[in-house]
């Protein structure tokens, strides 16, 4: 990477006596000068981090963690549970199947659905995929991508930077309106120089986060199809635009299956960047109508692999006869990113959830040692931070410069942020899952909060309302999700809350999820692991009503410290705000944590390879495993496989 470092700063001091003419033309020659070094202060590079660096060379010839010999053939088969109506990933309306993104890349790269970061060892790096090189200067006022002349859309046709136009402006036309008028914000143009090379502008007196790698990394759709057939991408379709990545669609049966199929013609086949990547000709995804269901159909064979999130299934129902046989293989590999922050949401904007008394009440219903002992068989750990185990994890009192930082808020903090430890979950007994002593200080802190206990041991408030909660189900989750849920609903009613359990189909949960129609539901939020844009649509006030935001939080204080965060200029000042973002958030108290598993849990018929290490950031089953023809050969031979 080339890194041209001057020093100088443009500046034109005010001058109070003008002698001459040519004193003041000097001046202004001198302060022109001086921007023009400064301009020419410019960053050009195979890749991009924020902070530039960079851990592959511009002359790498495969990702460290790949098998760069792996290789391509055979299928892959996966069950889920739901419906799809869907093949178009990108609007509101319908629900889109598994996988719908897989045939498109981007600028900067593309990630197979669920293989997590790209690359998987490195965080917050990026390197050109349908870009070889990008080009800005030191303020990153602006980028150039360019681009390679040889990518192509799977139809044949050539993807320029006309495309990459289109596809931003169609973003901002018919995408998420939030999305739209957030990005139009921060760019303001963008500018198609050559068929090869694109131009984006960024807002002045913003702050440069997630402003190259929110244009890198915009899907690519074909301009001249969307313009051919009319099609909207607000719109629910099974045709979908052309994409220019590795897989294709290749059968689509609505609500069964979708069958994805290598592109043989892959434009992008010999990149450093694809080598040991995309091995399966084939990604097959089965739909069931729940979990049990799918479980089945891998026991049966009728899918090989399986990345199991039950802890109940995983203790107690992997003894079949094909495992016993030694023709399923169970690995535990380990997860190197911190758990994401699952649970029980509560949706801060219901009235009687404000209250942050009645929110303490209604987390200490749920007893995690219980259900974790019960329902769990013991295999779960308690999220205590919105980065687990990190160097993000906020601990003990604020001090030094997070203090400063806290104090320095123009929102003011709670004082309980400023001087005590970080919120942590609360303990209960675990030998029954109701736990007096938790539900007593629960039914203290509602009767404060003015809901009073009648005859019938329902809580009214003083205008002789219930207190009533409703939580919402998806009828494709787990058994064990469900019973969790139901016990956890069983603890309010002692409680004398009039809580209610309400199981509605994938279709409907999809669509109520979007519009946050209910008052608790089992979400969540991804672990706090950087500094990003993403941090506002996920937790600013701005993305109260998206789905990306399901408690609804909207809290100036949050606020505020990401916008500071956005700003920071090392990665200590960067990991400093995060701790202090992951310590308010804990305060804002929305979510109660049910836990989560340190490790990959993973079934699959022993027809599959994989790298020997895993990399921290990704299982990357369907991104760089690869099928072995001699094991597959092997199982159908003993008749284990059809």
């Amino acid at each position: 990477m080339l890194r041209s470092r001057i020093g100088a700063k443009a500046a034109v001091r005010q001058v109070r006596d003008v002698a001459s003419l040519a004193l003041v033309s000097f001046v202004f020659l001198t302060a022109s000068a001086l921007v023009l070094r400064a301009e020419s202060e410019m960053i050009k590079s195979h890749g991009y981090s924020y902070f530039g660096n960079l851990s592959y060379p511009e002359d790498y010839t495969h990702f460290n963690y790949v098998n760069p010999d792996a290789p391509k053939g055979g299928e892959i088969s996966i069950a889920v549970a739901g419906t799809f109506d869907s093949m178009n990933p990108y609007t509101r309306k319908g629900r889109a199947a598994a996988l719908a993104t897989v045939g498109y890349e981007s600028l900067l790269g593309s990630v197979l659905a669920g293989s997590g970061a790209l690359p998987a060892d490195v965080d917050g790096e990026y390197y050109g995929l349908l870009a070889h090189t990008l080009e800005y200067p030191a303020d990153k006022s602006w980028v150039i991508f360019h681009m390679r002349p040889e990518a192509k859309f799977s139809d044949g046709s050539p993807l320029t930077a006309h495309d990459i136009a289109f596809s931003h402006n169609l973003l901002l036309d018919q995408g998420l309106k939030s999305y739209a008028d957030a990005v139009r914000k921060r760019i303001p143009k963008v500018e198609v120089i050559d068929d090869h090379t694109i131009k984006f502008y960024f807002a002045e007196g913003i702050s440069r986060r997630s402003l190259i790698d929110q244009v890198g990394f915009v899907p690519a759709w074909s301009k001249k199809w969307y313009e051919e057939t009319g099609a909207r991408l607000d719109e629910s379709r099974l045709e979908v635009s052309p994409g220019s990545g590795p897989y294709v669609i290749d059968r689509v049966d609505v609500n069964r299956s979708v069958i994805y199929k290598r592109n043989p013609d892959y434009w992008g086949n010999d990149l450093a960047i694809n080598k040991g990547r995309h091995n399966f000709d084939t990604i097959r995804i089965e739909y069931f109508a729940d979990a049990t269901a799918a479980f089945e159909a891998f026991k049966a064979g009728s899918v090989t692999y399986r990345s199991e999130s039950d802890p109940k299934r995983w203790a107690t129902s992997y003894d079949f006869p094909a495992v016993n046989d030694a023709f399923v293989k169970l690995e535990e590999i380990p997860d190197g990113m911190p758990p994401a922050n699952t649970g029980i949401i509560m949706n801060l904007d219901r009235e009687v959830l404000k209250d942050r008394r009645v929110r303490d009440a209604v987390a200490l219903g749920f007893n995690f040692e219980w259900t974790n002992a019960s329902l769990l068989y013991g295999l779960q750990s308690q999220q205590h931070s919105f980065s687990t185990g990190t160097k993000f994890e906020a601990k003990g009192a604020p001090e030094g410069e997070e203090l400063a930082l806290l104090q320095g808020l123009a929102a003011q903090p709670d004082p309980e942020v400023l001087t005590g430890e970080p919120r942590l979950p609360h303990v209960s007994q675990k030998e029954r899952l109701n736990d007096r002593r938790n539900l007593r200080a629960a039914m203290k802190l509602l009767d404060e909060a003015g809901w009073a206990v009648g005859d019938d041991g329902k809580r009214r408030n003083a205008d002789g309302a219930f207190l009533s909660l409703n939580l919402l189900f998806n009828s494709s989750d787990t058994p064990t999700n469900k019973a969790l849920a139901e016990n956890f609903v069983s603890n309010l009613q002692v409680m004398g809350i009039e809580a209610t359990f309400e199981v509605v189909d994938p279709s409907q949960y999809t669509s109520r999820e979007r519009d946050h129609d209910y008052d608790l539901v089992l979400d969540g939020y991804p672990a706090l692991f950087g500094v990003g844009t993403g941090l506002q649509q996920r937790f600013g006030s701005e993305a109260a009503k998206l789905l990306f935001n399901p408690a609804s939080l909207a809290s100036p204080v949050v606020d505020e410290i990401i916008e500071k965060a956005l700003l920071s200029e090392t990665q200590e000042e960067e990991d400093m705000m995060l701790r202090a973002l992951d310590r308010v958030l804990r305060h804002e108290f929305f979510l109660i944590p049910t836990g989560y598993v340190a490790d990959h849990w993973v079934a699959y018929w022993d027809q599959y390879g994989r790298p020997e290490m895993i990399p921290p950031f990704a299982l990357g089953t369907l991104d760089f495993w690869w099928y072995d023809a001699a094991k597959g050969a092997s199982l159908k031979e003993q008749g284990a496989l059809r």
